[in-house]
């Protein structure tokens, strides 16, 4: 669990990540450099999902020695739902989540933190006005979990 404080907001007690994968942790659907130590390190607080379409068929290999679990979307439903779904079921007000595109924006909406991420693959307009804060990259958006003295400077009202 992360626990901090944020003047203005309520207190954060944070037990869940999940994350995108194409776009948000991966590019091209390979994993960016920096993600695996980031995640072994939040690891150790957070329970960690990766909730993705899988778009490159690439997701379960480049996640098999991640700290992760791993849920594909079902193709049949739009994955708006389903990752908005998945975040209720494990208790919106404890999750924290980390997107790019337009199927994440319910994702975002519905975590007591979201975050967007501007990468190579880009940010869908609708996750940036979703999210409550965005960074320019995925190691940036895990290193303010690291780090929330980092989101504590950025969100105090």
């Amino acid at each position: 669990m992360i626990k901090f404080q944020i003047p203005g907001w309520e207190n954060f007690e944070l037990h869940s990540l999940v994350l995108d994968f194409n776009g948000t942790i991966s590019c091209d659907g390979k994993l960016i450099p920096g993600v695996k130590e980031r995640l072994e390190t939040l690891s150790r607080d957070l329970d960690i999902y990766i909730v993705s379409a899988d778009t490159f068929g690439t997701c379960s290999k480049e996640c098999e020695n991640l700290p992760v679990q791993l849920h594909c979307l079902d193709n049949a439903t739009l994955g708006n739902i389903q990752k908005e779904k998945f975040v209720q079921s494990l208790g919106s007000a404890t999750v924290v989540g980390i997107g790019n595109g337009a199927n994440d924006v319910a994702m975002l909406e519905a975590c007591e933190l979201g975050i967007s991420v501007l990468g190579d693959e880009g940010l869908c307009i609708n996750a940036l006005t979703g999210a409550d804060l965005i960074v320019k990259n995925i190691c940036d958006a895990l290193d303010l979990l690291i780090y929330p003295k980092r989101l504590i400077a950025t969100l105090r009202r």
